[in-house]
């Protein structure tokens, strides 16, 4: 049975001009005259019998079915352009993953782990892609995503990897001729604060039975390889998750000012779509990460 699918031309161009809210913008990016983006358009109206786009004198405006169907094509087109990459690279051999993560995760910790990763799978390429908050899997063509948080998004089956184990460290500059100090003289010395956790610094003086004044004062930055930096050149204390400052801690130029580790109420979860959870690659994925993870939290009690 011939199968009632549009044109990848005539879906190309509807993708194209509903993501520009253009005729003219969609014609410059797929290197086309404007009369064939119309064209292709048309056919393609006609074909499913809806309107996705109203012409006015202005421009086009995409309807309501049109912002559903584009939402649709655009996570489609982009697993087949991924199909196709991944057939290119490699020759018709392996597979690939496509894998979201928190940046400092993924930097710090993620990738050093991969190299042992690929030595022990070398068929299967691990694609990462930077991403710090939920998002929808149907407008991606993502396989799963690393995230801190919690695990219950829509449609998706969540692995637990490990607590979030935040320590304040500062460079040594900062607390010199001192080693460590109590929680108590942080008061005195700039709090570096994350901006998506205004009540980091609250909760982590609470848990020690404290409260400060100024604990929601100080620079606010978004990544914790953003307070990390800030911390080694001497900018104030971060509270960071000792499994990101490892390499920082060994070399010295990061110390933990507070001999005081407190457990955040965010975990780390691999988190995938429910329709794709039995796919090997996957699988084998999870396993070795959820094996790289656990070392983390068996020291902490948590295993």
């Amino acid at each position: 049975m011939r199968r009632k699918i549009p044109s990848t031309t005539a879906l190309s161009a509807f993708e194209s001009a509903a993501r520009h809210q253009s005729f003219t913008k969609a014609a410059e990016e797929l290197s086309v005259t404007q009369s064939a983006v119309c064209r292709q358009i048309a056919v393609l109206e006609q074909m499913l019998g809806v309107k996705l786009f109203r012409r006015t004198k202005r421009g086009v405006t995409v309807t309501d079915a049109g912002l559903g169907y584009a939402r649709s094509v655009r996570a489609r087109l982009d697993e087949v352009e991924r199909d196709t990459l991944e057939l290119m690279a490699h020759g018709g051999q392996g597979t690939s993953l496509d894998i979201a993560a928190v940046p400092t995760f993924a930097t710090q910790w993620l990738l050093p782990r991969l190299v042992e990763f690929k030595r022990a799978h070398p068929h299967i390429a691990v694609n990462l892609t930077p991403q710090t908050r939920p998002f929808l899997f149907d407008d991606t063509a993502l396989d799963a995503a690393i995230y801190a948080g919690r695990a219950n998004w829509p449609g998706t089956e969540g692995c637990f990897l490990m607590r979030e184990n935040l320590i304040a460290v500062a460079s040594p500059k900062l607390i010199a001729p001192r080693k460590a100090l109590k929680a108590a003289q942080l008061a005195r010395l700039p709090l570096l604060q994350q901006t998506t956790r205004p009540y980091a610094w609250r909760d982590w003086f609470q848990s020690q039975g404290l409260e400060v004044d100024n604990d929601m004062a100080g620079p606010r930055l978004e990544l914790f390889s953003m307070l990390a930096k800030a911390a080694i050149l001497g900018m104030g204390v971060s509270l960071i998750p000792k499994f990101l400052v490892e390499d920082e801690l060994a070399s010295g130029v990061l110390v933990q000012v507070v001999r005081h580790a407190y457990l955040s109420d965010r975990s780390y979860y691999l988190i995938y779509p429910e329709s794709k959870a039995d796919r090997p690659a996957l699988a084998v994925f999870r396993s070795w990460l959820e094996a790289q993870a656990r070392q983390y939290r068996e020291p902490l009690g948590l295993g």
